[in-house]
Order: structure tokens, then C-alpha cells, then sequence
């Protein structure tokens, strides 16, 4: 889609997709039996949504400005935005990668399932290496896995958090903005077809 709209259009669109998304990423929520402080927000289904629309490097953009607005007002000394661009960036550019070279309904859904297991391989790395040596500095790794042992008893080391908690969080994380991308896709595409005349959209709702 993004060769239909004009490099105009194509950036005003792309501002409005980061100015939502920096909005919705204030609004976070945890899932049953995962780590207390693992929580979900919606914004990567904006930077999905981008990247289906106006392609990968789009959403790395999008991505990028919430993450740097949110830098500002942070409690992980960036350590936690600079993961979630990480993490994010690999969701959208594997499906959007994957989408281009299948532009079906079957193709959107793969794609969508190649990002959730790019974003989950990426938030092992992050996770071990950045985020809890980040929170090793504030509380003793003893109180972190013992808080996420309180809710899934499999939890007993580095290792095992990474693998019982931070893999299933990111596979029900990949899920949940899987959907709502697939249920909102074709709603917006429809909005920007309408608004730019005599240009085609493509659409992965689409029966292939």
C-alpha cells in the first residue's frame, strides 16, 4: 500500500499513527500468571497497522518517536523503552516483510505469526541482558524471581523466568495485537482509500 499514497500523505499518516500510538502506550495491563511486572499495551497494534499500511521502515519510525516521547517520563532509565523499540520493530518488520510477498488474508496471518516469534526470540535477548540487569540495580534478583514465582511457581532462576514467563508472556503479547490489527485493518485502509483518491489499498482481510 504504502507505493498508492503520496510521500506527503504517506508522513502525515505516519504522524498520526505516532502521536496515537504515544497516547495508548500509557495504558498498560497485566495477563493472568505472568511476572507482575511484564504488562501489555496496545501501541504495537498502531505500529503493526503502520507497517501493513506504509511498509517496515514506517513503523520503525512510529516505533521510534513514542519510544523517545516516553524516554522523557521514564522509570527504567530508558532501559525499557530502548527494549520495546527492539522488541516492537521486530514484530512489525518481520510481518510487514512477510505480508509484502503474500498480500492475502493467509499471508497477513503469517506474517503476523513470523512477527510474534520475531518479537518473542528479541525480548529473550533484551530481557536477560537489559531489562533485569536493570532491575538487579534497584532490588535484589532474589525479590524479582521470588515475585514472579508467586505466580508461576516455575520460576526459579534467570533462565527459567525467561523461558516460563517472558516467552508465553510475549506469544499471548503477539496474539492479542495480532487481532486487534487483523480486526482494524480493514476499517482504517477503507478510511485512508476513501481520502486519497483514485489509489488502490490492499487489504489482508482480503479472502486470498
Amino acid at each position: 500500500m504504502s507505493s498508492t499514497l503520496s510521500r506527503t500523505k504517506k508522513i502525515t499518516y505516519s504522524a498520526m499513527f505516532a502521536a496515537i500510538a504515544t497516547v495508548v502506550m500509557y495504558f498498560e495491563f497485566p495477563l493472568p500468571f505472568m511476572p507482575p511486572f511484564l504488562k501489555v499495551d496496545l501501541s504495537g497494534a498502531v505500529s503493526l497497522l503502520a507497517a501493513f499500511m506504509f511498509g517496515p521502515v514506517s513503523a520503525v519510525l512510529i516505533t521510534m518517536v513514542k519510544d523517545i516521547i516516553h524516554a522523557f517520563s521514564t522509570s527504567t532509565g530508558c532501559v525499557g523503552e530502548l527494549g520495546d523499540f527492539l522488541m516492537t520493530s521486530a514484530f512489525c518488520v518481520a510481518a510487514s516483510l512477510v505480508y509484502r510477498k503474500h498480500h492475502t488474508k493467509k499471508g497477513a496471518v503469517l506474517g503476523m505469526a513470523c512477527g510474534t516469534a520475531a518479537m518473542t526470540v528479541v525480548s529473550c535477548f533484551t530481557n536477560k541482558y537489559m531489562l533485569i540487569p536493570f532491575f538487579a540495580k534497584v532490588m535484589p534478583i532474589e525479590a524479582i524471581l521470588s515475585a514472579c514465582a508467586s505466580v508461576n511457581p516455575l520460576v526459579g532462576s534467570i533462565d527459567t523466568y525467561v523461558i516460563f514467563g517472558v516467552v508465553p508472556f510475549n506469544l499471548m503479547k503477539g496474539l492479542i495485537l495480532s487481532m486487534i490489527t487483523f480486526l482494524l485493518y480493514k476499517r482504517l485502509s477503507s478510511f485512508i482509500r476513501e481520502n486519497t483518491v483514485g489509489r488502490r489499498v490492499d487489504n489482508p482481510t482480503k479472502a486470498s
